[in-house]
């Protein structure tokens, strides 16, 4: 019997560059509060959101991506022809095929990169760094573009008193390449498919072929949302899965730099930090305030801010957790590039 060859990669993976991409629409509380009958202050105390960015029609799921992708590639010190596959983790490119990563991987410049579509909902940036670092480690790919993108102004429906506040649209991107020294810890992701149906798209596409898809206006299939169990679940049972994250790396919580959940709301955010006793020195990502919930896209956003504000420093540690539909979740430990 002939056998196989094999081959191996780096050492060790890390993100060496991290991008970002904001639209150009800031959206304050006053803009949503007519349509559901709240008020700015309702909507602070309940979520912690300020202003949400949404996308215009220009400002595509592939033009966002390419924008956060090319200034994650130039802070990582490469040029597109090194990426060797790109991941898009997204639930609102409304096409079912082809990938649109095959089409932000042209567009860049890659040489015929592999190019592949993740739908892991929030936790999907999470889920494509751990599958990068992999690629990386085991010699698939000596580079790998992961972006999180979202156009979640797309299916929200603008009169949902529960969800019309939150989502929001933008894109990261993080290219994992080899290290020298650990630089992306084991990852810690499940999900709890029981409860599958507490972030959920509410209508089935093939209930709406053939009808004039306006946002907001009920036709478009939109997102719902049980939000009390929602808050509940990731809470409590997302800080234990933080911490058996911080355990695979070997890693305290004393020696944690900066913690960046899923920016899904200021309060479960809180209720994490807590439940996880972080110390007081640890730096944590509020990006929801002015950005909103961008799902995939929302932890490499707040990492972006963080590291443009100078809250997070390279070398630094940073644990990053992700939850969302499904109920999907993914956790790790990073150093920030």
């Amino acid at each position: 019997m002939a056998a196989i060859s094999s081959v191996t990669g780096a050492p060790h993976a890390a993100i060496l560059g991290i991008g970002a991409y904001r639209p150009s629409r800031e959206i304050p509380n006053s803009e949503v509060v007519e349509a559901i009958d709240s008020s700015d202050e309702w909507i602070q105390q309940r979520s912690g959101i300020k202003q949400r960015r949404w996308a215009t029609p220009e400002e595509t799921i592939q033009l966002m991506s390419v924008g956060a992708a090319r200034e994650a590639i130039e802070r990582a010190g490469i040029v597109p022809e090194q990426i060797d596959c790109v991941i898009v983790a997204t639930v609102t490119h409304l096409l079912q095929t082809p990938a649109i990563a095959t089409a932000i991987a042209h567009e860049l410049g890659t040489q015929n990169a592999a190019a592949f579509d993740i739908s892991a909902a929030c936790a999907g940036f999470c889920h494509g760094v751990s599958l990068a670092a992999d690629m990386v480690r085991s010699g698939s790919a000596g580079h790998a573009l992961v972006i999180g993108v979202e156009r979640l102004s797309d299916i929200t429906d603008l009169y949902d008193r529960g969800t019309a506040f939150i989502f929001a649209d933008g894109a990261g991107a993080a290219v994992v390449g080899p290290s020298d020294t650990p630089g992306i810890g084991p990852v810690v992701w499940g999900s709890d498919g029981e409860q599958y149906d507490l972030i959920r798209q509410k209508e089935d596409w093939r209930d709406v072929v053939g009808t004039p898809t306006v946002p907001g206006s009920g036709v478009m299939p939109h997102l719902v949302m049980e939000g009390n169990p929602v808050f509940r679940w990731a809470s409590f049972a997302m800080a234990k899965v933080g911490q058996q994250a911080l355990d695979r790396a070997g890693i305290g919580v004393d020696d944690l730099d900066v913690f960046v959940p899923h920016q899904a709301n200021m309060r479960i955010i809180d209720a994490m930090a807590r439940s996880m006793k972080l110390p007081q020195h640890v730096r944590i990502a509020r990006d929801i305030a002015e950005q909103g919930n961008t799902s995939a896209a929302s932890i490499p956003l707040a990492l972006h801010r963080m590291i443009e504000e100078g809250e997070a420093r390279s070398g630094d540690t940073a644990l990053l957790i992700a939850f969302g539909a499904g109920l999907a979740y993914a956790a790790q430990v990073v150093t920030v590039p």
